[in-house]
């Protein structure tokens, strides 16, 4: 019963002993608490308790309890840190046992020598116990024991003997009640997925398995310390750190299990590493060193020692020991047939390699370069990053580029194999590496045309094809619809001068933690073939009058590469770290001058912005043609307002995030019948001025000049004060006050109750043929504006937006209902063909993996958009409707959106406000 029901165990064991049982009884009792304090409570008061069970047992004159105790304090024992008086307690009871007992004596003891890292001894003794628990029909342990080998045949990569074993585990707990078993079985199925390379599968099996030991009240120390090594492989190392710290500190709270912490800083301490926060890597990996070797537990002290000189090389340091350190690491996994051992092989050839012992490094490469040929995905990579390094150090350019080739394709497959975005975006980072070297050799070796081909190859690649949308999931859904009406309250609350009560704020953010982990779990396409970058059609398509701008960065200097005219050509331009600075400086130039009142500041945002342009475009500028220019920057530059770069202030100019995409966007067809949505959001200080004009003007005539205007003045009067957007204050696109009526019920609307946004009846404002559907009011909720946006040609939205820099995914428009977040509009069959976003902070983007931009734009560009106007930061509501009328009198015309956006800039007026607010907006795509 201690697994199944522990606490009615430990109750019962309690009551048992309050009615002075014999020492045979009152020795199972004991050693039920025992198990209790072990698992759930303090390992002393478990000791204690063990030991006056063994010590009854004796008293009572049974060999078999006594043996069985015995194994159960050995189990505690080591978990305690005690190794040497654990294996000792084992030893006595195998000696004192017999028959079935000294069976599950083996068993717990191959346990304990898997905990230890002796994989060997661990198998030897499951060995001979599984014979003879199913020779006694025990069932339950026969499974165990069964879910034991398993486990220790992934430890030493023997994924398909490992499948066989929980196979035939899970079968044998299906016919029992033993409600933990069966929580540890689907755990450890999660484990297998994730060796065989499976993320998304074992995410899913690993939550399903928390999930069930949360019913049974069971810590999940183990369970955690698996979940961060998915979360590591998936990309997510900065949440794996706070997990496995958090973890640590429930551990401590309850005097728990020292091999436990040991395991949880060893896997706090990779995480530490891989997020770039070496020094506290440093920590946790010196401490989990001396716990593990106090423990006697080698292999999981090599394990450590990895880390650790990870952590130093990472700091700077680099030097003979180094290399001969991470050699005896490496051969020490080798021998215990640890995957690892290929990672500690590249690590002393990399750090041998900076020495420059080329001997030396092309020794450990070799062996580490064995491993690209078999194994799982990343244990692939390591081999051919080994092969790429050991290339370049023989000065082979062409070795280089095959190497990485192979080992960016094999990170390629298992990209695809991730159905959430986020997640294909985090893993770009395990290729960062490979991706560099290639752009170095191409640099060297192949000229600009190459470069080009490499600059394009790892950059924005999740949209290089279309997500997988999300599953028809009843409990999604209910967590999307729920967590909706949380945020608007909590916005209710905010805006309404008070905050959100904690409840309301602790309800939301479980909210998201379920939609984003349910999302996690979805299971990529098969990845095929894919289109593959080419340079002749890239050209054919930009002609003689386009120029598009690559910017590549290699070794920290930004590489202007200039595409048109049937060539490419590269140009030196400045340094990328003084580039992010002067975009942040021209960021907050932008900020004060949607301020009335800020005129003053101009001349400076805009000398900032031809300091900007010599540091990205340095020579290029002068060489861009009289034609329109598409600028394809690198992920850490997303926040740049390119229309204030004087060079391209004039210009019809796009953004893309990369030239791939923007050949797709110019190859993708509007869809039939020119359908137009235009909404209104709730709150907005101009009242959204543009919205009923717009309905008025494509209601009645698509001729231009036939504008009649509708709501507040356009350009703003004295009354209409405005200012910044993001914080929320009055007159600018930030979080304002809800409309009157608070917090609303959807009424069987039937987007909620499927997968897909449907098809409906599509006027609202107008029964005319051609007649825009206008939703604003209570008429602009999620449903119906997701239903209505599905397929349109055109969509308008003014709303306020809020990017969430913690969470991009949950970047949000927000409606009469609650926010429209990033999760929604990947729920579309296919998105508006051009989408003009007149909202604050819809051009912001997180930069994650190698170059990948999560957020609204790149959410929507898979999914069919073409075109999308958008906003990289806070602007003046007022000064926004003259520009949106403007905008849509150029499209009326038949412009492009990136046409009518240059045009909608130079009808602006010339104040300080209306020029900020023009070169905010920026135009993404080809449409």
């Amino acid at each position: 019963m201690v697994f199944a029901a522990p606490n009615e165990a430990l109750a019962r064991a309690e009551e048992l002993l309050g009615a002075a049982p014999a020492p045979l009884h009152a020795s199972i009792a004991h050693q039920v608490i025992g198990i209790w304090q072990r698992d759930f409570g303090d390992t002393r008061q478990a000791l204690a308790h063990l030991r006056r069970a063994r010590d009854l047992a004796a008293r009572a004159d049974s060999a078999e309890r006594e043996a069985d105790v015995l194994a159960t304090l050995g189990v505690a024992l080591v978990h305690s840190g005690r190794t040497r008086e654990g294996l000792a307690a084992f030893e006595q009871g195998v000696a004192r046992g017999s028959g079935h007992t000294r069976a599950r004596v083996l068993y717990r003891r191959a346990y304990v020598w898997w905990v230890l890292g002796r994989h060997g001894e661990a198998l030897e003794d499951v060995r001979r116990a599984i014979p003879v628990l199913r020779q006694a029909d025990d069932v339950i342990w026969t499974a165990r024991a069964l879910t034991l080998r398993a486990t220790v045949h992934l430890a030493l990569g023997a994924v398909e003997r490992a499948d066989a074993d929980f196979t035939d585990a899970e079968a044998l707990w299906d016919t029992t009640g033993q409600e933990h078993d069966k929580a540890d079985a689907v755990e450890s199925r999660g484990l297998a997925a994730f060796r065989s390379g499976d993320v998304p599968t074992a995410l899913r099996l690993l939550d399903e398995a928390e999930e069930r030991y949360a019913k049974l009240g069971t810590p999940t120390f183990m369970l955690t310390i698996r979940r961060c090594e998915v979360l590591m492989a998936a990309g997510l190392a900065t949440e794996a750190l706070a997990e496995a710290d958090g973890a640590i500190a429930a551990l401590d709270g309850m005097g728990g299990q020292s091999t436990r912490k040991a395991e949880l800083l060893l896997v706090a301490a990779r995480a530490a590493r891989l997020a770039g926060e070496p020094r506290t890597a440093l920590a946790r990996a010196a401490v989990a060193v001396r716990l593990f070797a106090g423990q006697r537990r080698t292999w999981y002290e090599t394990h450590a020692r990895l880390v650790l000189i990870e952590a130093r090389v990472a700091t700077g340091r680099g030097s003979g020991r180094l290399v001969a350190d991470a050699a005896a690491v490496a051969e020490r996994l080798a021998a215990f047939g640890a995957p690892a051992a290929p990672e500690a092989s590249l690590l002393a050839g990399r750090i041998a390699l900076g020495l420059g012992w080329t001997a030396d490094a092309e020794r450990h490469l070799a062996v580490a370069a064995r491993s690209r040929h078999g194994g799982p995905p990343l244990a692939r990579m390591t081999g051919w990053a080994a092969q790429a390094l050991r290339a370049r150090a023989a000065g082979s350019e062409r070795g280089v580029l095959e190497a990485c080739r192979r080992g960016l394709d094999v990170l390629d497959d298992h990209r695809m194999t991730l159905g959430a975005s986020e997640l294909r975006a985090r893993a770009t980072a395990q290729g960062t590496e490979l991706a560099a070297m290639a752009q170095r050799a191409s640099l060297v070796s192949g000229g600009p045309r190459r470069l080009l081909v490499w600059s394009e190859r790892w950059r924005a690649t999740v949209l290089a094809a279309p997500p997988t949308r999300p599953p028809a999931d009843p409990v999604l859904l209910s967590a999307m619809t729920a967590f909706r009406e949380l945020a608007a309250r909590a916005d209710e609350a905010r805006t309404g001068g008070g905050r959100p009560a904690p409840a309301l704020e602790r309800e939301q953010r479980r909210l998201e933690r379920e939609i984003r982990s349910r999302t996690l779990h979805m299971r990529g396409e098969d990845p095929g073939d894919g289109d593959r970058f080419d340079v002749g059609r890239l050209l054919d398509r930009l002609g003689d009058g386009v120029r598009l701008v690559e910017l590549a960065v290699l070794d920290g200097r930004v590489h202007v590469l200039l595409c048109g005219r049937g060539r490419v050509r590269r140009f030196e331009a400045g340094l990328l770290a003084e580039a992010e600075r002067e975009a942040e400086h021209v960021q907050a130039g932008l900020r004060r001058l949607a301020h009335p009142g800020a005129q003053a500041r101009l001349p400076l945002v805009e000398a900032a912005g031809a300091r900007l342009q010599e540091l990205l475009l340095g020579p290029a500028a002068a060489h861009l043609g009289s034609g329109p220019v598409v600028v394809v920057p690198p992920g850490r530059l997303h926040r740049v307002p390119w229309a204030l770069l004087p060079a391209l202030r004039e210009r019809v100019l796009s953004v893309s995030p990369s030239a791939t995409s923007w050949l797709r966007a110019k190859e993708t067809a509007p869809p039939p019948g020119g359908r137009q949505v235009l909404v209104r959001g709730p709150g907005l200080a101009s009242g959204g001025a543009e919205v009923p004009e717009l309905a008025d003007r494509y209601g009645t005539s698509r001729a231009p000049g036939g504008d009649r205007a509708w709501g507040p003045p356009p350009g703003g009067g004295a009354g209409e004060a405005a200012s910044v957007g993001s914080g929320g204050a009055p007159g600018t696109h930030g979080p304002a006050a809800r409309p009157e009526g608070g917090d609303r019920k959807e009424n069987g609307d039937r987007t909620e109750s499927s997968g897909r946004p449907e098809s409906g009846d599509r006027t609202e404002s107008s029964d005319r043929p051609g007649a825009p559907t206008v939703l604003e009011g209570d008429a602009a909720r999620v449903p119906r504006v997701l239903r209505e946006l599905d397929g349109a040609a055109l969509a308008h939205i003014a709303a306020h937006g809020t990017f969430r820099a913690d969470s991009p995914l949950f970047s949000s428009l927000r409606m009469a209902d609650g926010p429209l977040i990033v999760h929604d509009f990947e729920r579309l069959d296919r998105s508006p063909y051009r989408i003009i976003l007149s909202c604050c902070d819809t051009a912001r983007f997180a930069t994650v993996g190698a170059d990948e931009l999560l957020g609204l734009v790149t959410a929507l560009l898979p999914l069919g958009t073409a075109g999308v106007v958008a906003c990289s930061a806070p602007v003046n509501d007022a000064a926004v409707v003259p520009l949106m009328l403007a905008l849509h009198k150029g499209l009326d015309a038949g412009l492009s959106l990136a046409e009518a956006l240059r045009d909608a800039r130079a009808a602006l007026p010339g104040d300080a406000v209306h020029q900020a607010t023009g070169w905010a907006f920026c135009a993404f795509g080809a449409a």
